[in-house]
């Protein structure tokens, strides 16, 4: 049972579970906007329905550098796990420009890639190839890419996902 934790201006801020939902109703310090249906919690003070959604009561200043970090799995989830060559399934990663001629790991240089393409490719570029990328490589932006666990959203999130994204 997870929770989504939404600022006080309904920006996704974290995924918490249900439990720590609760325990931040229950000190006032958020207020249930969207609840699931089934067993109530019985506390002493009270009953208190299972929340899916909340929202903080005072604003969190979130700091602005709050950049996504590079892996291979964000990589090949940015790219749909499609090829950025061929647009097959894709299960590795390939640099644009060469590590051997200065390319960097950087969300602009990395894309996902077949194995067939990875392969062909080698230590060259596109170009030198002939080859177009189909799309541009480029950082992810959204909520769904600042707020980890969202892969495995719940339906009841999607509205409050989208106002982000």
């Amino acid at each position: 049972m997870r929770t989504l934790v939404l600022n006080a201006g309904y920006e996704p801020l974290a995924i918490v579970s249900f439990k720590r939902a609760l325990v931040l109703v229950m000190n006032d310090k958020a207020t249930v906007i969207e609840r699931i249906d089934g067993d109530p919690v019985w506390g002493i003070r009270g009953v208190y329905e299972r929340p899916a959604v909340i929202v903080l009561t005072r604003y969190v200043r979130i700091p602005g550098s709050r950049r996504v970090p590079l892996t291979r799995r964000g990589v090949l989830r940015r790219d749909g796990h499609r090829c950025a060559y061929c647009a097959k399934g894709a299960t590795t990663i390939d640099h644009v420009l060469p590590r051997s001629r200065g390319g960097a790991d950087s969300w602009e240089n990395l894309v996902a890639c077949c194995l067939r393409c990875n392969n062909v490719k080698g230590d060259r570029t596109p170009q030198e190839m002939g080859w177009e990328l189909r799309w541009v490589p480029q950082p992810p932006r959204g909520g769904q890419w600042t707020v980890r666990g969202t892969e495995r959203a719940d339906p009841t999130w999607e509205p409050y996902l989208s106002l982000a994204a």
